[in-house]
């Protein structure tokens, strides 16, 4: 589990917890996780260690944010339902709609909880492909695998965006915004520092984002 995720105060997991890649690397470069934000510095924590593999440092990291939005979405579960949220959305511009390629081809309007779930079950079967996850130590990565951790990355950012969007009032009522905001901060961080998505996705977080940026 990261930094983040022992310092919640409400842990209800919506999903159980992936670990790291297996093998020395992947628990070598965990701990390099752990390590560097305890000390608090989140801009050196998303940094591409000296000597590392960059698709290993990618896919370490994946898991780690995989199980920060998994267990921020799990303190909302029963406040985000097909009731309360009948689209997924971030605000009245921006609206989500799923497609996973394989079984829904076509984008399909759904509720918000029914889209993270998708989600959350399209992210667990990438992790769990070993030819795109590969487990064992050495093992090569595919060429599309920075492509797949870019639409991962992308539609984690959706939950957040969600998440700000609707359900920041219930954030504070919980005491959880600080949690949130250090969650995206480092999220947003290690997204630009290797180009994972497009600027126009953040669009609709622009107003936390730009301060991020400018190191604020």
């Amino acid at each position: 589990m990261s930094f983040f995720a022992r310092g919640s105060r409400n842990q209800r997991t919506f999903r159980p917890k992936k670990s790291a890649p297996s093998g020395n690397k992947g628990m070598q470069l965990k701990r390099h996780i752990d390590a560097t934000l305890g000390n608090g510095n989140l801009r050196e924590a998303v940094r591409l260690p000296i000597g590392e593999d960059l698709n290993e440092w990618l896919a370490v990291n994946t898991v780690d944010f995989f199980n920060q939005v998994n267990i921020l979405y799990g303190t909302l579960m029963e406040f985000c339902t097909p009731a309360t949220c009948p689209t997924m959305s971030a605000g009245p511009k921006y609206e989500y709609r799923w497609a996973d390629g394989v079984k829904i081809k076509r984008p399909i309007e759904v509720s918000a909880p029914k889209y993270v779930e998708y989600l959350m079950d399209w992210i667990e079967a990438q992790l769990d492909d070993e030819n795109t996850f590969p487990q064992k130590l050495g093992a090569p990565f595919p060429p599309n695998f920075r492509d797949v951790v870019k639409t991962i990355f992308k539609r984690l950012f959706r939950v957040y965006a969600h998440i700000y969007h609707s359900h920041f009032q219930i954030i504070m009522k919980l005491k959880e915004e600080a949690h949130l905001n250090t969650c995206f901060k480092h999220f947003t961080l290690f997204t630009l520092e290797f180009r994972l998505i497009d600027r126009a996705e953040l669009a609709p977080l622009s107003e936390l984002i730009d301060p991020i940026i400018l190191g604020c």
